[in-house]
C-alpha cells in the first residue's frame, strides 16, 4: 500500500516559487542551514524543482516559468515560512553573518517562542523560532 504523505513528509508542506532556483537552494543551505535532498534538472540543465529539509520540516520549491515574479519584484513578500531551530540566537547570528537581511532582531514573544525574522535574495520573508517558555492559550497577550 502507498503511505500517504510519502515517508518524511509532513502533511503540510510549503511550496516556494523562485526565478534562479539553482542560486536560491544553494543560498538557503548556506545560509539557513537547510539540507538538500532533491534537485530536478529542467532540459536546460537549470533546476526546476528542489526539496530541502530541516529536521522532519519540508520545504519544496520550483520555477514556474519565464512569467513568474518574485515578491521582490512584485512589491513585497504575501506569506512567511515559520522554522523551529535549536538556538534561535547562534541562527540569526550565522545568518546575519552570511549576509542574510535581518527583518528583526531575536526577541521573545507572548506565545512562549524567541523569534527573528529574515528576507531571502528573492524576497520570501522566513521567520526562525525557538519555544523558550509554554504559556497557557488564556495566558496570550499581545
Amino acid at each position: 500500500m502507498v503511505q500517504n504523505p510519502p515517508e518524511g513528509f509532513p502533511h503540510i508542506t510549503p511550496y516556494l516559487l523562485y526565478e534562479d532556483l539553482d542560486a536560491a537552494v544553494d543560498w538557503l543551505i548556506a545560509t539557513f542551514g537547510l539540507e538538500e535532498s532533491v534537485r530536478m534538472p529542467g532540459p536546460d540543465g537549470k533546476a526546476i524543482h528542489a526539496e530541502l529539509k530541516m529536521g522532519p520540516g519540508v520545504v519544496m520549491m520550483g520555477h514556474p516559468g519565464p512569467d513568474y515574479q518574485n515578491p521582490k519584484r512584485r512589491g513585497g513578500a504575501t506569506q512567511l515560512v515559520y522554522v523551529y531551530v535549536d538556538d534561535v540566537d547562534k541562527h540569526h547570528e550565522a545568518a546575519k553573518s552570511a549576509g542574510a537581511t535581518i527583518l528583526n532582531h531575536p526577541a521573545d514573544q507572548f506565545y512562549g517562542d524567541r523569534t527573528y525574522g529574515a528576507e531571502d535574495p528573492e524576497g520570501h520573508h522566513w521567520s526562525f523560532a525557538q519555544h523558550v517558555k509554554d504559556v497557557a492559550p488564556e495566558e496570550m497577550h499581545p
